[in-house]
């Protein structure tokens, strides 16, 4: 349990939910342009990369100077999408994510 609670603690944070999020879109990122998606200085997108790094939500990949970042499973951007359903249920009204089963009928 205590584990699991790491991991949502670890994901309680604005940046890293939009960190893992890009990562879940493009694959593969540089902590620059990481910087430039979630509009925070490349210093604090690698600082929260760092925690990221240490609870195995993401992994890296070196390319000479470069180092990219990828999602390492899909757990975690799982997590974060559930969370964001959970919170379009707190708004009222049908959530967003529910017009998409209902198009589908």
């Amino acid at each position: 349990m205590e584990l699991a609670v790491e991991v949502f603690a670890m994901l309680a944070d604005a940046t890293r939910v939009r960190i893992v999020l890009a990562l879940q879109d493009s694959g593969e990122l540089s902590v620059n342009h990481l910087a430039d998606i979630v509009d925070k200085s490349p210093t604090s997108v690698s600082q929260h990369l760092a925690k990221l790094r240490l609870a195995r939500i993401v992994s890296t990949r070196q390319d000479g100077q470069r180092v990219f970042y990828r999602l390492e499973n899909e757990h975690a951007s799982r997590l974060v999408a559930d969370a964001i359903f959970q919170a379009e249920h707190s708004l009222g009204g049908t959530p967003r994510h529910h017009h998409a089963d209902q198009d589908a009928r």
